[in-house]
């Protein structure tokens, strides 16, 4: 794999962890597993965290999983951002 692929300090394949940010409403940590899953990988059992707002209306889910290269990393970034449903992804 060439530099170019690689995020400045990350050598792929790596454990990553993303957040994602939206309306507290039911079925959204499952929105974003199913998301990251599209792109191949596994999330597995206990990797999913989610945290409420101060006031309870947005909720931040973070999800652990393992990337294989930069290329998966950018359309799982692409597919979080491009969904109404969410608000911020990092």
């Amino acid at each position: 794999m060439s530099r170019q692929q690689q995020a400045p300090g990350m050598t792929f394949p790596c454990d990553y962890a993303l957040k994602a940010m939206g309306l507290a409403e039911p079925g959204f940590d499952a929105l974003i597993v199913e998301l990251v899953q599209r792109h191949g990988p596994a999330v597995r059992e206990g990797a999913v965290s989610s945290r409420p707002s101060k006031n309870g209306k947005y909720v931040s889910v973070t999800v652990g999983f393992r990337v294989e290269s930069r290329a998966q990393l950018d359309a799982i970034y692409t597919d979080l951002s491009a969904h109404d449903d969410i608000l911020m992804a990092l």
